[in-house]
């Protein structure tokens, strides 16, 4: 099968790309913009016949979550147009769509594991964005998965971890927000958990969840970043009301995954992926 991966120049695209050698028996176009506009129906649909693609994997989003309160127009045709145009190459070519979503659909106010069937009920332009991408998806039909993340790290590109690790360089006191809620996901992870998906083959329209497995907060992830990386940082707790931001985030957005589990999919514990992620930066 010949799979397009979208955003591939990205945390989650460029760890596909890591563990593509595994799936030697596909071929892969890994694209990024400008080289290929998600927005551009038509540029989407001569590529798709082009190279004869069998499976759409799509990692590209905007997911500058404060920046899109003030840029929603090109929130939107990123987060909604794009999606919606995949949906309909990979229908018009028969081929499968993986989509990647985001746990700020739903507003944090729930204090259970989020299931798929949950209510979902954004509270900013980014979360708005990406729940119209996913309904779009859904409604152009064909065999499309979605898949729901969080807190997303890895050893590439910008994020939590490697932010982290630079502020222990710099300073020797710092504050981290206490009353956020969720679970970190290793991008590894994820692109296993997809590739498995596409693997095991699917068809109509299914929608996941996948983060790793356990329950922390953003204060406790920095510390064990600092615990297990050596570094002596005096980590005080914030409440959210102290650390202001031009949008809001969800106070608990932890994903359950019993669903994706039944699917077959492994889910590792956060910490062990963590420590795996830590390595790779050494």
């Amino acid at each position: 099968m010949n799979v397009l991966v979208t955003g591939a120049n990205g945390q989650l695209g460029n760890s596909i790309r890591k563990i593509s050698e595994e799936y030697s028996s596909n071929i892969y176009f890994f694209t990024d913009m400008p080289e290929v506009d998600i927005t551009n129906l038509a540029l989407l649909e001569g590529l798709m016949k082009e190279k004869k693609i069998g499976a759409i994997i799509n990692c590209a989003a905007y997911t500058a979550v404060d920046r899109a309160e003030d840029d929603a127009a090109l929130a939107a045709k990123i987060n909604v147009d794009g999606p919606r145009n995949l949906a309909i190459a990979a229908k018009n070519a028969n081929a499968k769509l993986v989509h990647i979503s985001t746990d700020y659909v739903f507003d944090g106010k729930c204090n259970l594991p989020l299931k798929e069937t949950d209510n979902t009920a954004p509270i900013g332009v980014y979360g708005r964005t990406k729940r119209a991408g996913e309904v779009a998806v859904e409604e152009v039909g064909g065999d499309a998965i979605i898949i729901r993340t969080a807190w997303l790290y890895s050893e590439f590109g910008g994020n939590f971890v490697k932010t982290m690790l630079r502020l222990g360089k710099e300073k020797t006191e710092m504050g981290v927000v206490y009353d956020q809620i969720g679970t970190p996901t290793f991008a590894t992870d994820l692109a296993y958990a997809i590739m498995d998906l596409l693997t095991k083959g699917f068809s109509g329209f299914t929608l996941y969840h996948f983060s790793n497995e356990g329950v922390i907060s953003w204060y406790d992830f920095a510390k064990t970043v600092f615990d297990l990386s050596g570094i002596n940082m005096k980590l005080n707790a914030l409440e959210s009301s102290e650390y202001p931001s031009k949008a809001e985030r969800p106070a608990y957005s932890v994903l359950n995954k019993k669903k994706i589990k039944q699917a077959g999919v492994r889910v590792p514990y956060w910490r062990d992926s963590l420590i795996k992620c830590l390595d790779l930066l050494k």
